[in-house]
Formats: C-alpha cells, structure tokens, sequence
C-alpha cells in the first residue's frame, strides 16, 4: 500500500513538472522508479502504459483550450510513434546490467539539458506563425520517440525546444501540440513493451497509481505554472534528475567509483545545484521588475502632468525603469 501511495506521489509531481515545463514527465517519473530498484524495461513500460492516460486527458484539455495544431501533432506524431516503438524493442533486449547505466546515461543528458536550458535561456517566447515543414518535423519526432522509449522519456525534452527554436509557433501551441502527440508515442511504446515483454515486470496497480496521480495534477498543473516560476522548476527538476542518475552511474558495473570519489562528485553536483537555482532565481526577479517597470511606464505616460513625470513618453520610460530598479536618478527639468 505504502508503495501505491509513493507511485501515486510520484505521477501527481511529475504531471505538475510537465505541466508546467511542457516536458519531462517521463524522465522525472522514470528517475524515480529507477530510484526504488524498478527494472529499466519494465519502469519505461509502467510510465508509458501511465501515460496513454494523461496523455490522452491532457490533449483533450489542450484542444478545448485551442492549443494543438494538429498538422504538427499528425507530422511529429506518427513517426514519433514509429520511434517509440523500435525504442521499446531495443530497450526490451537489453540485459538488466546493460540496460540500466543505458537508461541513466540517457537520462543524465536529459537532466543536463534541462539544468543548463532553463538556467541560462528560461522559456523561450518568440513565435512567427510560419508552417512546421514535414521534413523536419518528421526526424525529430523518430529521434524523441525513441529516446523517449529507450530512456523513459524525453518526448517532451527534445521535442518542445526543438519546436519553440525554430521560432514558427507560439508557446502554447508547441507544448498543446507535443503534449497531444505524446498520446500517439505512449501507445506505440506501450505496444512494442507489451509484444516485447509481454506483461513481465509489469504491475497494473503501479500503472494505475501513476494514472491516478497525473490525472490529479493536471488541473493542479495550470495554477502552479501561475505561482512557480517554470525557470526555477526547470533547475531543480533537471538537478535532482542529474543527481539521481550520476548517483547510479557511479555505482555501476561501468564505473565502479570508490565512496570518496562519489562524494566528492555529490558535493561538486549540489554546489552547481545551488548555484543555478539561485541563478534562476536572481533572472526571474529581474525579468519580473522590468515587467513591472515596463507597467509603470507606461502608466507615467498618461498621469505625468500630475506627479511632475517629464511629458516625453521615453524620459517617462527611463525614471520608471530607474525607479522600480532602485537606480538614483538625475533630476530631470
């Protein structure tokens, strides 16, 4: 039962991470099932059988709200599925000792990814509108779909950004899109596990309890994107999903490493850990005090004649941006 409680935790918070990041509910849910000694196979087989449900309720919710553009979700989607598929196959012959540092391999750059993205870029805002090309969109979907398969997610990881640089849709629409998308991947995943596996290694009641979990969160999910800024979730979930898999790593058959050695790699983790939360941290307060201070202008502008706000509207601009920074200012005559 206490097992049941845990899986269900663990789906609620990884559905919260990847509703608010538009990725990475696989690779966060994955780590952790890796965490408690879940066989690699039969933990990428659980996630995704999970996810034919999320992923399903979450896409829906998407197309009420007008976020799937489903050109995209049919031209990344399939072969994506074809992806996920073969992915599931690869993953399903691999040996258990082979498998896992395999797994945790995939899942340490994906951690390093998200670690580095969002400490030093944040979330991406710029869209042009053009039309996604089949050309493109249809290698990237086989190469998420399998890495998906293969590590236990990445779907999201690898597909969100590689969308939102490309700068031809908005926001909403690439993580709407993907995230419909990802119903087509899970199932194909799911199928290649079953074929593979058969129902070896795979406990429906931790299926369930993972289901029943994200579809707590998913509602949860848009309020906490509201209050948690995305950058800094994205820096702790890639650190903890760095630490977790450096820690198996090191103690594979691979590496081996000596317990002063891991320690003294744990420390130097947790220090660039600290370091690139408060870094994000600092970047969102500034981000959000030129929000505000762009508010304020532009308030200053139309009330300036009664506070003593000089008439131009760009002299106006710069005392509201010095104000709200804390920067003294030259009077102005």
């Amino acid at each position: 039962m206490k097992t049941l409680v845990l899986l269900a935790l663990v789906g609620l918070g990884a559905q919260l991470v990847d509703g608010s990041l538009g990725m990475a509910y696989g690779v966060t849910s994955t780590t952790l099932l890796l965490a408690i000694g879940t066989n690699p196979a039969a933990a990428s087989a659980t996630i995704h059988l999970a996810e034919i449900g999320t992923t399903l309720a979450s896409g829906l919710s998407h197309w009420k709200f007008g976020n799937v553009d489903w050109k995209v979700v049919a031209k990344i989607g399939v072969p994506g599925a074809v992806g996920a598929f073969l992915g599931a196959t690869v993953l399903s012959n691999l040996s258990t000792e082979v498998a896992a540092p395999v797994m945790s391999l995939i899942l340490l750059s994906l951690g390093v990814y998200l670690l580095v993205r969002f400490t030093l870029r944040g979330v991406d805002r710029r869209h042009l509108g053009k039309p996604m090309r089949k050309r493109f969109l249809g290698p990237l979907g086989l190469v998420a779909g399998f890495v998906d398969a293969t590590g236990g997610g990445g779907w999201g990881p690898v597909g969100t950004p590689a969308i939102l640089a490309s700068g031809r849709m908005e926001p909403r629409k690439v993580i709407g899109s993907i995230d419909t998308s990802e119903f087509l991947v899970a199932l194909a995943a799911s199928l290649g596990f079953l074929f593979a596996l058969g129902s070896q290694g795979i406990d429906a009641g931790w299926v369930l309890a993972l289901l029943i979990g994200g579809l707590i969160a998913a509602p949860i999910a848009a309020w906490l994107v509201r209050h948690v800024p995305p950058r800094m979730l994205g820096s702790l979930v890639g650190g903890v999903i760095v630490l977790t898999n450096t820690r198996t790593l090191l103690k594979s058959d691979w590496i081996d490493a000596s317990e002063p050695v891991r320690y003294a790699v744990y420390a130097v983790l947790y220090l660039i850990w600290a370091a690139a939360v408060v870094h994000s941290f600092r970047e969102y307060r500034k981000d959000r005090a030129l929000e505000s201070a762009d508010a304020l202008a532009a308030d200053a502008v139309h009330v300036h004649d009664e506070i003593g706000l000089p008439a131009d509207a760009a002299d106006a601009a710069d005392l509201t941006r010095d104000i709200a920074a804390g920067r003294p200012s030259a009077p102005r005559d």
